[in-house]
């Protein structure tokens, strides 16, 4: 990530608890490299234990990337970069209009019954995720308790 991608993303990650004085420990590694870790992951499509070597280890990034999450991070990250987008182009940061999609996944005969189903219109079994996206794709919700955001654990 470039020092001026950092520049935006840096002002939403809260500040550790040693650093405001209420006690903790410093965790080992920085910020920055935790989120490369993270970006590179998801964009490589790897398992955490695949983590290259040049970040910190796979089980500390986990469960920075964890806690980010719990604490509703990583939904505030996506929904505050995502209105930049438009902004960047001389648009309004919320949408006028929106499109819900489905998406019908494949699953093994190992996935339990009762989070498979058949779809009729595709001939598929498996799981289906809704998806609700802004008029240039961009990400605006998922369906709760979508299976594609947990794909990486």
């Amino acid at each position: 990530m470039t020092d001026a991608k950092w520049a935006v993303v840096r002002p939403l990650l809260p500040l550790p608890a040693w650093l405001e004085g209420r006690g903790g420990q410093p965790e080992g590694c920085c910020h920055h490299i935790t989120l490369d870790a993270v970006r590179h992951l998801l964009g490589n499509g790897i398992k955490w234990r695949a983590v290259p070597a040049d970040f910190p280890a796979w089980d500390r990034v986990n469960a920075i990337f964890r806690r980010w999450r719990r604490q509703g991070l990583i939904a505030e990250f996506h929904h505050r970069l995502r209105a930049r987008v438009p902004e960047t182009e001389g648009r309004e940061a919320e949408p006028t209009a929106a499109v819900i999609d489905s998406q019908s996944l494949r699953a093994a005969d190992t996935v339990g019954a009762g989070s498979r189903g058949w779809d009729q219109g595709k001939k598929v079994g498996g799981r289906k995720r809704h998806l609700t996206v802004d008029c240039a794709g961009l990400l605006l919700v998922e369906q709760p308790g979508s299976r594609s955001s947990r794909r990486h654990r």
